[in-house]
């Protein structure tokens, strides 16, 4: 498939992406993200493989698209966590007393 990542013409496929990810550790995604195989990798780091180019010369909006278009997973952030909840010292005492 011929996409366009920062101004410049690509021919992607999706054994060819793979094949580029494979081997690479996933960088913690924080935001926009590609699901490719069985790893999350960043958007942009997922760009500046694939197209050996500065990550500062493409958005990761254009990485997402080309991606999605191959039948790739795109997540626009990543999951929120349910926040935990904080206990005061009196019931902390009474949880490890096996208080409820």
């Amino acid at each position: 498939m011929r996409c366009v990542i920062a101004r410049f013409p690509f021919d992607l496929t999706r054994s060819g992406v793979l094949e580029s990810m494979e081997g690479i550790k996933p960088e913690q995604a924080t935001g926009q993200s590609v699901i490719i195989g069985r790893h999350t990798y960043p958007a942009k780091q997922v760009g500046q493989v694939i197209t050996r180019q500065d990550r500062r010369d493409f958005s990761a909006g254009e990485v997402l698209r080309a991606m999605a278009q191959l039948g790739f997973t795109c997540r626009d952030q990543a999951p929120v966590l349910a926040p935990t909840r904080v206990l005061t010292p009196l019931q902390q005492a009474s949880a490890m007393l096996g208080g409820s």
